[in-house]
């Protein structure tokens, strides 16, 4: 009789356990499953929310633009790069171009920049159509007006300022500012975007503020920050999302 009671209390504690145990399981198993659904429509609210439609190839093709453009300048005036470039390997503010030859080099300068701006633009344009309609995003969204706003926003005050620069003869700042602008625009910008550009933001910055303390080696730094930086962002970029 005692171990017909005991066996039934037995039998009854196990099942009571059992009982415990699978609704406690079921619990975590809706738990882990809201916690996904919840990630999911993170993602998707990032996505929503972000411009993906951003290719590699613009910046490579941006970078290479940059580095002609830089090559035309330097050719232009060869004598005048080189003999600082290649042979004093310093700069003194008072061997500045002046006169007509300023006036025209300044003017042949803006030209180039004014070019290789327009190219960079429109390979951006060209690529990130032809990714959007590959991917059956939409190219003109609400998230791609966010992008070019936080982007041009920077780079407007920096061409202000850079247009004060030039006013107040401080042309060898020009190439400094456009960097340290252009990165802050990139930073300003990432929110919208692949996350990834923030780091090519981080890179201009410095290359700019180290370009500042090397007065008269703007060229180099210019063809650095808007050539060679951007060809290596393109290719990372094209093979970690698009190959």
């Amino acid at each position: 009789m005692l171990k017909d009671v005991n066996k039934s209390a037995i039998n009854k504690y196990f099942s009571s356990f059992v009982l415990q145990s699978t609704f406690k399981y079921n619990i975590m198993k809706n738990i882990e499953k809201q916690l996904e659904n919840l990630n999911g429509i993170k993602e998707l609210m990032e996505k929503s929310t972000q411009f993906l439609s951003l290719s590699g190839l613009s910046g490579i093709f941006a970078g290479v633009f940059a580095l002609l453009g830089a090559t035309a300048v330097y050719l232009k005036y060869n004598t005048f790069f080189s003999a600082r470039y290649f042979q004093n390997l310093s700069f003194d503010k008072n061997q500045m171009l002046n006169g007509e030859s300023l006036s025209g080099f300044v003017t042949f300068l803006l030209l180039i920049a004014i070019v290789v701006f327009v190219l960079a633009i429109s390979t951006v344009i060209y690529f990130s159509y032809r990714k959007a309609k590959k991917t059956g995003n939409i190219l003109w969204s609400n998230s791609a007006r966010r992008l070019l706003i936080n982007l041009f926003l920077p780079i407007f005050t920096g061409g202000l300022f850079i247009i004060a620069l030039i006013l107040h003869h401080l042309y060898y700042l020009i190439a400094p500012a456009a960097l340290i602008f252009y990165g802050l625009g990139l930073l300003n910008a990432s929110k919208y975007t692949l996350h990834d550009i923030r780091y090519l933001g981080f890179l201009e910055i410095m290359l700019g503020i180290l370009s500042s303390f090397f007065i008269g080696f703007g060229l180099i730094f210019w063809s650095l920050g808007f050539g060679l930086l951007h060809i290596i962002y393109g290719f990372v970029m094209y093979v970690k999302y698009e190959k």
